[in-house]
């Protein structure tokens, strides 16, 4: 299922404390970058965090430990189809929004028996929020919170709309190889329809790229241009919310995260110095206030 696992300097390679496994659920394995709470801090609960569009589980590589030392065990994930976790290459209905959330709610039911009563909270950055969304709306019941970083109340801007048509008329006719390679040649990959910024230089970002399933980016992209506005549905679910973003963002502009804010009655945070992945940009800051919600919803 997984690709070689990278040298402990790469910056693919999990925090030092952090055990990169396989999760095993009822829906199949998963990804996972499991970090625990600090040995020296009191335990305040475990976070599922769920990636963004073309993104993986080392997206939050930096918010790991801050998350620790703060009594939190933090368990990212690879959704199906991405980077290391294993799907479909050209099946596009096993990546439908109601199929990634069923699969969170099967990777919360995999975590659930070392809970031992601690509570279990639900993060998704960008796409990964739209998931996550999808999940709770499905049944709650499993968390005890829902944080949406940088992740909007409906379809993505037309900017990023255009950024996503560009990939998705290259993979009609190219491999996922000859994909990386057409990026290169055009510009910065963020701008011409390749992988958002994130860590690790060229070498790492092609190999996560080509670890992606072609359906998984054919589908959840056309669900980032067509998503509808769900926050009124949202806001009837009886969980706290809080919504988190950069300073600057593209692809949700901020006035449109403000909002659904309120819609939702939810913490607003904006970091300062941030962009699109708060959790790459300023990690600290961005765990800092992760933790400060958390401890606040559990007392």
């Amino acid at each position: 299922m997984t690709a070689p696992s990278p040298s402990p300097s790469s910056p693919f390679a999990p925090p030092p404390a952090a055990r990169a496994h396989a999760l095993a659920t009822d829906r199949g394995e998963f990804a996972v970058v499991d970090h625990p709470a600090a040995p020296d801090a009191e335990p305040r609960g475990v976070a599922l965090l769920l990636p963004g569009f073309t993104g993986s589980k080392e997206d939050f590589h930096l918010v790991h430990e801050p998350l620790a030392a703060r009594g939190y065990r933090t368990v990212a994930v690879d959704g199906r189809g991405q980077f290391e976790s294993d799907g479909p290459a050209d099946d596009e209905t096993a990546y439908l929004r109601r199929e990634l959330a069923r699969d969170v709610l099967a990777q919360a039911a995999a975590l659930a028996p070392a809970l031992d009563g601690a509570p279990l909270h639900l993060l998704g950055h960008s796409l990964g929020g739209q998931i996550a969304r999808a999940a709770v709306l499905l049944d709650h019941a499993p968390f005890r919170s829902l944080t949406l970083v940088s992740s909007g109340p409906a379809r993505i801007s037309e900017s990023q709309r255009q950024r996503v048509r560009l990939l998705h008329d290259a993979l009609a006719g190219l491999s996922m190889a000859q994909v990386w390679e057409a990026i290169q040649a055009m510009g910065p990959p963020e701008e011409v329809g390749g992988p958002a910024r994130g860590l690790g230089g060229t070498d790492h970002l092609r190999r996560r790229w080509l670890g992606h399933k072609p359906a998984q980016l054919l589908a959840t992209g056309r669900q980032l241009c067509t998503e509808p506005d769900l926050v009124d549905d949202l806001a009837a679910v009886p969980l706290p919310f809080h919504v988190l973003s950069g300073e600057r963002d593209d692809t949700w502009p901020l006035p449109l995260l403000d909002d659904m804010a309120v819609r939702l009655r939810a913490r607003r945070t904006v970091v300062p110095g941030a962009e699109h992945s708060p959790n790459v940009d300023q990690p600290l800051p961005t765990a800092a206030a992760v933790a400060d919600f958390w401890d606040a919803v559990t007392g």
